[in-house]
């Protein structure tokens, strides 16, 4: 089963060798309201940590010149923050590693100054001028501000089981590791962005809670993800579902293997499991990414020897921005990773009975998490 919880695979993992070429983030997605005029606005939050071995009294940071002629790789933590829309941004502050308190155990906390993120609890905020911005591209921001105070309810889980275990987190087989505690996520509070207050309502939240953590990316790299789902055959909002796709080309021990993802669908109760890692299910995947001038079309074909599952998913280019990492080497190697919260399309689910395959149903996505880029020079 994958919808099983597993709060222990959210602790923070740079410990070992990690914690000198190593990162781990937690990343939250929610939509939330204009109390005037009732419109959905998209946000993000991500609490991002690096090389906490190799900190410093002042945050590292790995695209600075002088830190580059130095050889000096990055070391802090970034709370990144954003919203997705007319005005996409990302707003990055940092911290140096002293002025950060980790709760190492289970389960984790993240706390540095008012930003704070914990299993239950998002609350922080950032601030970034356009002077700011212009004075330091090593920041890798957009202007604005942003402060958040909400409550984190984690309704459904995408485990991925043995792929992120203790003993191969242990051995660090993978380059990149991934855990969704929250798939399905509820989201309860208040956002405000420039002075504007929206309001975050669970039941209008879609929201979702994952993370990852390891020693570099992957290219490409592949996200979809919603819980605001609706049945073409009944017409009605599945209130206890959600899917989640992810991966593009997974490293083990430093060797690439094929371009596969992770994608499952919990539909109404019902588990929908296309794991390349579970042998078992044989499971195979294709997938596409069409850039276009005005839109970002993402296609992915899933199948497994019980179902198939197909989406497609929209977003507008208008609604999205290029997000920026660096990884724990301080090269930038993602520079066109394409991110969006606004994403719609369709999930088309079939069944295999008796060497037939049968539609089990359509299902309409709105509110989708969607990102997909691919290693480029700057």
């Amino acid at each position: 089963m994958f919808q099983h919880s597993d709060i222990t695979r959210n602790a923070c993992m740079l410990h070992g060798p990690l914690a000198y070429h190593g990162y781990d983030w937690w990343w939250h997605s929610f939509t939330a309201q204009d109390p005037d005029t009732g419109e959905d606005k998209a946000f993000f939050i991500e609490f991002f940590l690096c090389n906490p071995a190799l900190a410093e009294d002042v945050p590292v940071l790995g695209q600075d010149p002088v830190n580059r002629k130095a050889g000096k790789r990055p070391s802090y933590l970034m709370v990144k923050a954003g919203t997705w829309g007319h005005d996409a941004r990302q707003m990055h502050r940092f911290f140096a590693w002293k002025d950060v308190t980790v709760d190492w155990g289970v389960p984790y906390s993240v706390r540095a100054d008012n930003c704070l993120a914990t299993e239950t609890l998002l609350q922080g905020s950032v601030s970034v001028t356009p002077e700011e911005v212009l004075a330091h591209p090593e920041w890798m921001c957009e202007a604005g501000s942003m402060a958040w105070d909400l409550k984190v309810d984690k309704q459904l889980a995408f485990n991925v089981g043995y792929g992120a275990s203790k003993p191969l987190r242990d051995v660090e087989a993978f380059a990149m590791y991934w855990h969704a505690e929250g798939m399905k996520t509820a989201y309860a509070g208040t956002v405000t962005l420039d002075g504007k207050v929206y309001t975050v309502s669970p039941e209008k939240s879609f929201g979702y809670a994952d993370k990852n953590w390891g020693r570099d990316f992957t290219s490409p790299w592949v996200w979809l993800s919603s819980s605001c789902l609706t049945s073409e055959r009944t017409g009605k909002l599945l209130t206890n579902s959600a899917f989640d796709i992810g991966g593009g080309r997974p490293k083990i021990y430093f060797v690439p293997l094929d371009r596969r993802l992770l994608g499952v669908f919990y539909y109404e109760g019902q588990e929908y499991d296309f794991n390349f890692s579970k042998l078992h299910l044989g499971v195979t995947s294709t997938f596409s990414f069409e850039d276009r001038p005005d839109l970002a079309v993402w296609h992915v074909r899933q199948e497994n020897i019980h179902a198939v599952m197909e989406t497609e998913v929209f977003c507008r280019k208008e609604d999205m921005l290029l997000i920026h990492y660096e990884a724990p080497d301080g090269t930038r190697k993602h520079n066109r990773l394409w991110n969006g919260g606004n994403g719609w399309g369709t999930v088309r689910l079939y069944e295999k009975k008796g060497g037939v395959t049968e539609p089990v149903d359509v299902v309409h996505a709105t509110h989708i998490g969607c990102e997909y880029g691919e290693y480029t020079e700057p």
